[in-house]
């Protein structure tokens, strides 16, 4: 029976797809909705493939392409004048990056060169798509986190690691403030609740470990 489980999986998914856009096109054809179940059942054939051979870099890459080719039909359908998605393409590649790199993705110096290869991806599209608001910030917070991670993981300095992170949260919830809205300071407020952190660490970790 598992020997017809990946034949199985590949024509109930073309069949499903098929009634899906047959009904579509029955109902409403103003709207192409069957695209959006037609991409998840599209992962069942493309996962127990790969899965089931042992695959993981095929299917990331067979799964990336497979999100990147959506999310390209749905920018070209829904808004065309405004090519959305390209803002999620290199994050998107880095996954099967991540997955050829073996064990080497786990490396301080893979999480630097990411780190500071998606900033600056997304510094060049907020100049180029929207340099009014320095949105960049954002993902820049989010990505910083891969570095400060892998780097206090390895050497298990966790003290360290949430005295660095209170710094980073602090410092963007600053810049947060006096970007959007500087008349009013309201950064202080989430940098008191995250100060707690690495006092916590401190009173309930290490000065238990020394007896006090």
């Amino acid at each position: 029976m598992k020997k017809y489980e990946l034949s199985f999986a590949v024509v109930a998914s073309v069949i499903t797809i098929a009634f899906l856009l047959v009904v579509n096109l029955i109902t409403s054809t103003a709207h192409l909705w069957f695209i959006y179940p037609a991409f998840v059942i599209l992962f069942w054939p493309v996962s127990l493939y790969s899965l089931k051979k042992g695959k993981h870099k095929q299917f990331s890459i067979l799964c990336s392409l497979l999100l990147i080719a959506f999310l390209v039909v749905m920018n070209y359908i829904n808004t065309p004048e405004y090519p959305w998605v390209i803002f999620g393409l290199f994050p998107i590649l880095w996954w099967p990056i991540l997955v050829l790199l073996g064990d080497r993705a786990k490396t301080i110096q893979v999480a630097l060169i990411g780190s500071s290869s998606i900033i600056l991806y997304y510094i060049c599209l907020n100049i180029i798509m929207g340099a009014q608001h320095p949105w960049v910030i954002y993902p820049a917070f989010v990505v910083l986190w891969w570095p400060l991670a892998v780097y206090h993981g390895q050497r298990k300095s966790y003290f360290a690691f949430s005295i660095q992170a209170s710094i980073l949260i602090s410092v963007f919830f600053i810049t947060v403030n006096a970007i959007t809205s500087p008349q009013a300071i309201w950064a202080i407020y989430p940098i008191f609740c995250v100060l707690w952190w690495p006092l916590s660490m401190y009173y309930f970790v290490y000065k238990k470990k020394a007896g006090i």
